[in-house]
């Protein structure tokens, strides 16, 4: 409960200044452009993967972007069969404008993290490792159930 209090606490403290300095865009918006930016020849196999969405919810976001002037297609000259997304200049501002916020929060939060010693640092990346592949065992697993769920 501790953990979640804490991060409710991080999105409600941002998200002010996130809606206030993102108009006119949604979370999941900024996230794909922030994936798409740190992530070369991003598809929408890829995106599907990283945000847990369905390949159909992808393709009516990244039509929602490419509409907007946020990003572009573009398919590779030795495989004209797969379509990827890169970010247009407009695109990149709005990266830059999330950057800056987090940044801004990461300032914000520095005299927390000065305390913490590099034992500590460790112990809580250890923690955080060790539960996103119990996480990503339980993910497979569901994935296992819900594909066994529909041959039935």
């Amino acid at each position: 409960m501790g953990f979640r209090d804490l991060l409710n606490k991080m999105v409600w403290l941002n998200k002010f200044k996130m809606e206030e300095s993102l108009k006119g865009y949604k979370s999941s918006e900024v996230h794909c452009i922030e994936y798409i930016e740190r992530n070369v020849d991003c598809n929408v196999t890829k995106l599907a993967e990283h945000f847990y969405m369905t390949r159909g919810a992808i393709s009516k976001l990244t039509k929602k972007l490419i509409k907007k002037g946020i990003i572009e297609s573009y398919q590779k000259s030795d495989n004209k069969k797969e379509i990827y997304f890169r970010l247009t200049e407009q695109g990149k501002a709005v990266y830059k404008i999330h950057e800056g916020l987090h940044n801004e929060f990461q300032e914000r939060d520095k005299a927390v993290f000065e305390q913490v010693t590099d034992e500590q640092f460790d112990i809580m990346i250890s923690f955080a490792e060790n539960y996103n592949r119990h996480l990503d065992a339980e993910i497979k697993k569901q994935g296992i159930i819900l594909s066994q769920n529909k041959l039935e």
